[in-house]
């Protein structure tokens, strides 16, 4: 008889009998606590995320094997650097840091999924994922860690293939993390103000008036449409469906 496979998305190291994969086990005679439990011991590093699972059972003998695939890079290196999301404005502004080990770490974990030939090839496309990212590398701007790449200087960090952190380099990446946060926090903030105090100036103006001039005054388009949405269209007898007046 033909082995049976389930493909599941689980939270790792949470897997249970609930559906949808407890369900599935059951016709097929497994104990399904075994394979809950092996299933939660390889993905236990992947907590906090959604890891896809697939069980291979074989009918006859109701052994079974397990395979466990990986979250997409975004994911692991949002895990790495301990924010919950990139920056919004990725070459401006930066969210996190995250030091070449992390990186080779992550290349590993990801290995079967990457282009690159060498683990140096694909330490680089997950360093490009972190400038799509606004996630620093080794201090830097992602663009400049590639560049950095290509000239060597992580060659022996890359050569060695070390993955690990000491609880000092940890704590000295949660410092700077703290410092980044508060610094977007601020500098938004003082964006906002300027933003309220310019269309408070310009109250009765068209909407196109005054977002000229938000633009003029570098004020980023998310703040322009936070403060200043879009008027809804009109329904089907004329009338406009909100105000859509500026926000206070």
């Amino acid at each position: 008889m033909a082995k049976q496979k389930i493909q599941v998305l689980i939270e790792g190291g949470k897997a249970t009998a609930a559906p949808p994969l407890g369900p599935a086990l059951g016709p097929l005679g497994v104990n399904i606590g075994q394979v809950i439990a092996e299933i939660n011991k390889k993905t236990d590093s992947f907590k906090g995320m959604q890891v896809p699972v697939t069980v291979e059972v074989d009918p006859s003998t109701k052994a079974f094997s397990i395979s466990v695939g990986t979250p997409p890079a975004s994911a692991l290196i949002l895990k790495e650097a301990g924010v919950q999301k990139g920056s919004g404005r990725p070459q401006e502004e930066l969210v996190a840091d995250l030091v070449i080990e992390q990186i080779i770490k992550i290349a590993k974990m990801k290995e079967d999924a990457l282009l690159g030939k060498t683990l140096k090839d694909k330490v680089k496309e997950i360093v490009g994922t972190c400038n799509s990212m606004g996630v620093k590398v080794e201090g830097v701007k992602a663009s400049e860690a590639i560049k950095l790449i290509n000239k060597g200087d992580f060659d022996e960090q890359i050569l060695s293939g070390k993955t690990d952190l000491s609880e000092e380099e940890r704590k000295q990446l949660a410092e700077e993390r703290k410092h980044l946060q508060a610094d977007l926090e601020a500098k938004h903030a003082k964006e906002e103000a300027k933003a309220k105090e310019i269309i408070g100036a310009m109250q009765g103006k068209e909407r196109s008036a005054i977002v000229a001039k938000l633009r003029e005054a570098e004020v980023h388009e998310d703040v322009i449409s936070k403060l200043l949405p879009v008027e809804a269209p009109a329904d089907a007898k004329g009338a406009p469906k909100s105000d859509a007046k500026p926000k206070k």
